[in-house]
């Protein structure tokens, strides 16, 4: 089930750059069966076919949605391979695919490069279900084990990987919750040079970055957040080369059509309609976020936005950016204490109406949360002090409901409300 893949072997993973609104509007538009001008619903489970070896040849690989043929909607489907075509257009992959989840889409990948006892080199700083996925569970069910480091370390990353046994190299392109920055380049110069394949989860900056581009074998992302921006489905898509998706995808050996992480087409349909304009929703999350954490630190809260330029991780997410889109939709208060962080988060909630108490982000409300006892709350006290995590960190995904000044009335006076000001 292990599957190489250097640069050698995927030499056309990674396309010529194109700006990714561009892109998308350069994708192939489906148009619908009786010629409407959005693309039909295939919600069909199962497929016929006009002739009776034809399903035959299906299954032994010889024939393929690449010429027009389909089986069954575990497999692939026409609606969910065209969002999925979108996919690959945004992050300048060969081929993507959509799933269930952002998780399902990290676990396939990962079984799917990886063999039992398998070995892997991920940041410390993650999303509290991947760091769970990678610590407790591939290693319990699966033997694979993962050596966690900080990635802004180049050398200690270089030493942790070892040749001929290592992998995969995980980590965020800008990190949960504490937003560091990735050094995207070298950690994949160095990752490379051994031989490993380079994953990286962009789930907090579609548009903004593009790894891929920068040098990424894999683009994961939880479809649910920022693409989707309605917190209204739970989807994800792994965006990469052809090859490995389409292994992914084996009738024999592979991790998404085996599992069976298949997403709904229903679905599928709804976030193809969405991808369109996620440009514009990225750059007015990014705005106003920045807006929001330069005003913020005026007041005297300590903030975390690599939009900042006193970010340590600023010139580098500068030096890497997509131009035009900004440094992320999210920013941090470290109020230091989970006290605080509860008695902020219920003013700007209860009090003014500036958020919402809730996890996930991309949202077009402001959404909070307190991440030691939410979303990372898979660490233990060390881990999370590793990662950045304080127990007062309030992670805010800004939206773009209302006007810029009306929400940030609502921010001063919940401030005011807590005398902080």
């Amino acid at each position: 089930m292990a599957e190489s893949m250097d640069k050698k072997r995927y030499p056309n993973n990674t396309l010529p750059f194109k700006d990714p609104a561009a892109a998308l509007a350069d994708a192939r538009h489906e148009f619908g069966e009786h010629g409407g001008i959005n693309m039909s619903i295939e919600a069909s489970a199962t497929f016929t076919v006009m002739e009776p070896d034809t399903m035959r040849r299906i299954f032994s690989g010889e024939l393929g949605p690449d010429r027009d043929f389909f089986v069954y909607s575990r497999h692939f489907n026409p609606t969910v391979l065209n969002l999925s075509r979108l996919m690959a257009a945004m992050e300048g992959t060969e081929a993507a695919y959509c799933t269930a989840s952002g998780m399902s889409a990290i676990s396939a990948v990962l079984l799917q490069i990886c063999s039992a006892g398998g070995h892997l080199v991920a940041s410390r700083k993650l999303y509290g279900g991947t760091y769970a996925l990678l610590s407790h569970f591939l290693r319990r069910a699966c033997g694979i084990t993962t050596s966690f480091v900080d990635i802004g370390d180049l050398e200690r990353v270089d030493k942790e990987i070892v040749e001929g046994k290592t992998k995969v190299l995980y980590f965020e392109s800008i990190s949960n919750p504490s937003l560091s920055v990735a050094n995207v380049p070298e950690l994949c110069k160095i990752a490379h040079a051994k031989g490993v394949t380079v994953v990286v989860d962009n789930t907090f900056a579609p548009m903004v970055m593009s790894p891929a581009r920068l040098g990424a074998d894999v683009v994961v992302h939880s479809i649910s957040k920022f693409i989707s921006g309605g917190a209204d489905v739970i989807a994800g898509a792994v965006c990469g080369p052809a090859r490995l998706v389409n292994s992914m995808m084996d009738m024999h050996q592979g991790s998404l059509m085996l599992l069976g992480p298949t997403m709904n087409p229903k679905v599928a349909f709804d976030l193809s309609e969405r991808l369109p304009h996620l440009g514009l929703r990225m750059k007015e999350h990014c705005r106003r976020a920045a807006i929001f954490a330069a005003r913020m630190q005026k007041l005297g809260l300590k903030v975390y936005y690599p939009g900042l330029e006193d970010h340590p991780d600023h010139k580098l997410l500068k030096s890497m950016a997509n131009e035009g889109y900004g440094y992320g939709g999210l920013l941090c208060i470290d109020m230091e204490t989970e006290e605080r962080a509860y008695r902020l988060m219920n003013a700007l909630q209860n009090a003014t109406q500036f958020g919402l108490m809730a996890v996930s982000l991309g949202y077009y409300e402001t959404l909070m949360s307190c991440s030691g006892s939410s979303t990372s709350s898979e660490m233990n006290e060390e881990e999370k002090a590793l990662a950045g995590i304080s127990p007062g960190l309030v992670r805010m995904s800004i939206g773009y409901t209302g006007t810029l000044e009306q929400k940030w009335s609502q921010f001063e006076r919940a401030v005011t409300r807590m005398n902080l000001a």
